[in-house]
């Protein structure tokens, strides 16, 4: 069994076959779903697709760093008040992007750490973004970070010396997807020198597709592809892999594992 820990799938690229993509990757063994938000206008879709599917998709909420601008506190008072409207396992996906636009730091740094706090006073994990951005990242969680912080650096690109700095505030993961997969991204010698159980998979569909679907719209069927990269990296089946990221994103979040135990009862 595998869990997709981060999927855009309630975006308009799958207005036209969501469900076909739904049962895809259930039959793929990908049983969960887990949908982070990326600004106030997307609330809706995203929370119709969890109630569309229950049982196997669950959101999460936050202001997407690209998303960020002026205008970002009353974007966050939009998804704050969607929040009665759902059963948020995580807050995200927040953080800071400076590979689109450099100028809106200082913007993109207040809501982080305004998104920060408010998932401490949830107590809830929180879904990170880094993009060309893990030293100013780095900074703040220096500043932020408690033991009761929690999360994820989604779509994890970095270096060994970067994967490490985020396992040393101990009580983050790092999320793997289709990048994994690319021959020329050096994930591959990272990953060696890191334990399995600080990592969790995910697609980040539509976006970044697994060889041999690169260029190609993502889904969360293929979320079996990066497993089976992984099992190469650590010599282990692909389905030891499911099992220890499914366990490990469990634990990073707890909720999730809460409504679904209520679930099954």
């Amino acid at each position: 069994m595998f869990i997709d820990t981060h999927t855009h799938l309630y975006v308009e690229q799958f207005d036209d076959d969501r469900k076909e993509i739904v049962q895809r990757a259930l039959d793929a063994g990908v049983k969960q779903l887990l949908l982070p938000n990326i600004d106030a206008d997307s609330c809706t879709p995203l929370l119709k697709m969890v109630s569309d599917f229950p049982g196997v998709c669950y959101p999460m909420m936050g202001l997407h760093p690209c998303s960020v601008d002026e205008n970002y506190e009353e974007q966050l008072l939009r998804i704050e008040a969607a929040f009665d409207k759902s059963q948020i396992i995580a807050i995200g996906e927040i953080g800071i992007d400076l590979y689109w636009d450099k100028s809106t730091l200082p913007l993109q740094i207040e809501a982080f750490r305004r998104q920060v706090q408010q998932a401490l006073q949830l107590q809830l994990p929180i879904v990170i973004h880094a993009r060309d951005s893990f030293g100013e990242l780095f900074e703040q969680l220096d500043d932020l970070n408690c033991a009761e912080l929690t999360g994820v650096f989604h779509c994890f690109t970095g270096g060994l010396q970067e994967a490490k700095k985020i396992l040393d505030y101990g009580g983050f993961m790092m999320g793997i997807g289709g990048v994994s997969t690319f021959k020329n991204s050096g994930l591959d010698k990272v990953l060696s020198e890191i334990d399995p159980s600080h990592l969790i998979l995910e697609t980040d569909a539509p976006y970044l597709a697994p060889v041999p679907y690169r260029g190609k719209r993502n889904e969360s069927a293929y979320i079996p592809l990066i497993a089976s990269n992984l099992s190469e990296i650590y010599g282990i089946s692909e389905e030891e892999i499911g099992k220890i990221t499914s366990a490990n994103a469990y634990r990073l979040f707890p909720k999730l594992n809460r409504l679904l135990n209520k679930e099954t009862l």
